[in-house]
């Protein structure tokens, strides 16, 4: 076989391959999507609806049922993709009555952390409590609007009020504190944003630093496609916690960003390894 022949088969098979995997990508894709529509219509969505009618119970039972749903999301995303394996580290699963900030790489991160904490609260844009049902089901779940705009100024003061108690009961307040996705967060961390930090000390609550790795290469940022190629790890480490006197010392905001940020910036740093998987 001649040369241009050789290039001409290898063109072929790599255009064979690239759209096998782009359909391999989409059909997975769409099948994971509509967990989120069809999965709550026929799953969920009677008990939502059941503890709509009982506010008493209301807010801890909507975290638990949101908890419930995302951890059905990455069971099967475990299904559908084998390669994919899961670690949460022993000693992050044990968290509780804490705040925890995390570094942000993918829209798959906030639907860890709900699954992996029952009892949680977390900001969330304040154009999605504007979305009807699922607007409602972040309102009942208490979780806080991340601009004080209109009517939701009251909510955001309301459920603020509420967080130190909703923490000495043993409830988690998750925070990406850099605010958006980083597209290149091996090269250290985004600026942080301070609410969350000022939030611990209107609290008197410790910090707990989380690293979260590869679920950028699961579902990469600027992709609509899930790269249902990528076998590997998704992992979720504990970097270290801050628990500082705030009775004692004179704590500021400032330091407490400059050391969740160092902690954060030094694990980043560090070389994944391999992790036998486990479930959320």
């Amino acid at each position: 076989m001649n040369p241009q022949s050789s290039n001409a088969v290898n063109a072929t098979e790599t255009r064979g391959f690239t759209f096998l995997s782009f359909t391999r990508d989409l059909i997975i894709t769409l099948l994971l999507w509509g967990y989120f529509i069809f999965g709550f219509l026929l799953f969920f969505s009677p008990f939502y609806l059941i503890v709509f009618f009982c506010p008493s119970m209301r807010e801890s039972a909507i975290q638990s049922l949101n908890c419930l749903f995302y951890r059905g999301f990455f069971l099967l995303v475990r299904m559908l993709m084998p390669g994919v394996g899961l670690h949460i580290a022993p000693e992050v699963k044990n968290l509780e009555n804490c705040i925890i900030v995390a570094n942000h790489v993918s829209y798959l991160d906030p639907l860890m952390m709900i699954a992996l904490f029952r009892r949680h609260k977390t900001i969330v844009k304040s154009t999605f409590f504007k979305v009807p049902v699922f607007g409602w089901v972040l309102r009942a779940a208490g979780y806080i609007p991340s601009m004080p705009t209109g009517r939701l100024s009251s909510l955001m003061v309301r459920q603020t009020t509420t967080l130190a108690p909703f923490l000495e009961k043993g409830g988690i307040f998750f925070v990406f504190p850099e605010g958006t996705r980083n597209r290149n967060a091996g090269e250290g961390t985004l600026a942080f944003h301070s609410g969350v930090f000022k939030m611990a000390r209107l609290c008197s609550a410790p910090i707990s630093v989380l690293v979260i790795r590869n679920t950028d290469k699961l579902f990469t940022p600027g992709r609509f496609l899930f790269h249902t190629g990528f076998s590997g790890t998704i992992s979720v480490e504990l970097a270290g916690t801050i628990q500082p006197d705030y009775d004692k010392e004179k704590v500021s905001t400032a330091w407490l960003m400059e050391q969740a940020a160092r902690i954060l910036s030094k694990k980043q740093r560090t070389s994944p390894w391999d992790h036998h998987t486990d479930k959320p």
